[in-house]
């Protein structure tokens, strides 16, 4: 759900996804891109929080973290997720950025995260 979440905010026109994979993997041109000094926000798949110690290994900090346990979203195997409820998610989201960050995000990392800029 996290990555289709970060997919419909990259459509949208309020975040540009990228994956935390390559800020966990030290890929160079991802940690570069997340040490920035963009804002971030990290979107959370469960309370493992994955995202957020991928981010901590290059002692980043998201400026806000949604952790999708904490909005009911349960964890399942093998079935699909809610897209009613992922769509949902992603208005309050768009709704976040808008009010704490500005109009534009620049960078989402998933499990998923995502880092987030004004516009230039």
């Amino acid at each position: 759900m996290a990555n289709y979440m970060a997919i419909q905010l990259d459509k949208r026109g309020d975040a540009e996804m990228s994956c935390i994979a390559g800020v966990g993997g030290n890929v160079k041109h991802l940690v570069r891109i997340a040490k920035s000094g963009r804002s971030i926000i990290a979107i959370d798949g469960c309370p493992l929080q994955c995202v957020k110690s991928c981010l901590a290994i290059h002692n980043l900090t998201p400026t806000n973290h949604v952790l999708l346990n904490e909005h009911g979203v349960k964890k399942l195997q093998k079935t699909d997720f809610d897209s009613d409820e992922a769509d949902r998610l992603v208005f309050e989201i768009a709704q976040l950025i808008l009010k704490f960050i500005g109009m534009y995000y620049s960078y989402v990392a998933i499990d998923m995260g995502y880092h987030l800029s004004d516009y230039p």
